[in-house]
């Protein structure tokens, strides 16, 4: 091999809903990288061959979600394939992507608060990975009865914030009828010791019975009730003004002419 050449530093494993990105530093100059992906038990795959870039995507090498694989990263002369030798490389941290995939958003389906119900529908987050007829397979269909779900919601402009767990994909907690309510929805894992919890859905709030005042406050009442205050002032200034005009103009028609 060439012990000249830089070898990688800074590995990184980044993987969300099992789209697993592998990067690293330097940028090579003169120089190409080749990644490959050693497992426990699995035989050894080639990925992003005599690449100038410092990251690649090896989702579909890692199939086997729980085996624990290892990345080694090569670094190689243009021709540096052919030789016999072994060039330099770097190897990466462990990594197993059933501990260790982020659990990505999970996406809100619809939402209904009825008298004091709260229901929410929601839907599991996909993986790159499909099923034989095409479709994709959802952290579901991987995890199975790994995954649950945390519901998080609060009165609307409330600082209290209650949870419930679930299996399914639908929450229904009891609430105030007469309060609007917000929430968020995030999965976890809980067999997990680490990334236990997964990214948070987007927050959402009900609207049932809402008005400007639940929106904005006693600020709007304040300025409504000073602008009401100050028409009714203008009504009767202008009231008074006109009285005073009619009078003067009555007492100018009954003076007599003059030379008359």
């Amino acid at each position: 091999g060439n012990p000249e050449l830089p070898t990688a530093v800074n590995i990184t494993w980044s993987s969300i809903n099992f789209k697993t990105i592998l990067q690293w530093q330097p940028k090579p100059s003169g120089y190409f990288y080749t990644v490959e992906i050693h497992g426990q038990t699995s035989d050894t795959k080639k990925k992003c061959i005599l690449t100038t870039e410092t990251e690649c995507d090896v989702t579909d090498v890692l199939r086997n979600v729980k085996e624990t694989y290892t990345a080694h990263i090569l670094s190689v002369m243009s021709s540096g394939m052919d030789n016999f030798e072994e060039p330099p490389f770097a190897v990466s941290e462990k990594f197993t992507p059933y501990s260790q995939t982020v659990l990505g958003k999970p996406e809100i389906q619809n939402y209904t608060q009825k008298d004091s119900k709260l229901t929410v529908v929601f839907q599991d987050p996909l993986t790159p990975y499909t099923f034989p007829n095409g479709s994709f397979q959802s952290i579901r269909d991987i995890f199975q009865h790994d995954l649950q779900y945390k519901l998080y919601y609060w009165k609307d402009q409330s600082s209290g914030k209650k949870d419930t767990v679930t299996k399914s994909h639908t929450f229904e907690v009891s609430v105030d009828s007469t309060k609007n309510y917000c929430f968020y929805i995030q999965g976890i894992i809980p067999s997990r010791r680490e990334n236990r919890h997964g990214q948070e859905s987007m927050v959402l709030c009900t609207s049932v019975g809402r008005n400007i005042l639940d929106d904005y406050g006693a600020e709007v009442f304040i300025i409504i009730a000073v602008l009401a205050i100050a028409v009714i002032t203008l009504a009767i200034v202008l009231s008074v003004i006109l009285c005073k005009r009619k009078k003067a103009k009555a007492a100018r028609e009954k003076e007599p002419l003059n030379g008359v």
